[in-house]
């Protein structure tokens, strides 16, 4: 599960964005602003390929991020919440006149340390979960980008493919580690020869190897 891309707009002006890894995210993140319909507050989803598109708008403030769609919707929502706190929080009446980019330098940062939080950090969904799934989330259909986006300016979402090893490395880790602490090893003996000046003499040597379990956990 990753937040893999942020940003923050008034309208179609972008006022601060931030990408974990190499995407053209940010194109497509454009059309969407450009074609949400209406100026009313809303919260939508929409999907392409793997990836999910999750936007946010408050008082003509948008809050849009991108997601795999192992994330779902109440982790990517409650980040756009945080992040649109923390947006008026710091900025005020700025946000109405600010020119483009104008919070990028500052703001980016803020982008990176909550998507790190949102993406890894356990407590992001129990403190969550503790506040229970908000209802406009609960609300919120999942549709195909295709609906928003005429086929033809349509884009295709291109993502570096290391970032989607970083769950499968995680998932690696927890395995091996679930190897050491449960002892799971089996133990071979060998037998060879070591050849040294002409001479070979017999050598045995003990090694170990992870147990093969008939069933995934």
């Amino acid at each position: 599960m990753a937040i893999l891309y942020a940003l923050v707009a008034r309208g179609s002006v972008v006022l601060a964005e931030f990408t974990s890894t190499a995407t053209n995210a940010s194109a497509i993140a454009r059309q969407i602003l450009d074609k949400i319909p209406g100026n009313d507050d809303i919260n939508v989803s929409y999907s392409q390929d793997r990836y999910i598109f999750h936007v946010k708008r408050t008082d003509g403030l948008t809050v849009l991020c991108m997601a795999d769609e192992t994330a779902g919707r109440r982790i990517p929502f409650a980040f756009l919440e945080d992040i649109h706190q923390r947006f008026v929080r710091t900025y005020g009446r700025a946000v109405i006149t600010a020119q483009a980019y104008a919070m990028n330098d500052e703001f980016s940062r803020v982008l990176s340390q909550q998507m790190e939080y949102y993406t890894n950090d356990p407590n992001a969904d129990r403190i969550n979960r503790l506040k229970g799934e908000m209802s406009q989330v609960r609300n919120v259909m999942i549709e195909n980008i295709d609906k928003v986006l005429e086929r033809g300016d349509r884009l295709e979402l291109l993502v570096d493919k290391t970032a989607n090893m970083q769950g499968n490395t995680f998932r690696f880790r927890k395995q091996a580690r679930r190897f050491r602490s449960t002892g799971c090893f089996d133990f071979i003996t060998t037998s060879d020869h070591l050849c040294c000046a002409g001479f070979c003499m017999p050598w045995t040597y003990t090694t170990y190897v992870p147990k093969v379990r008939a069933a995934v956990e």
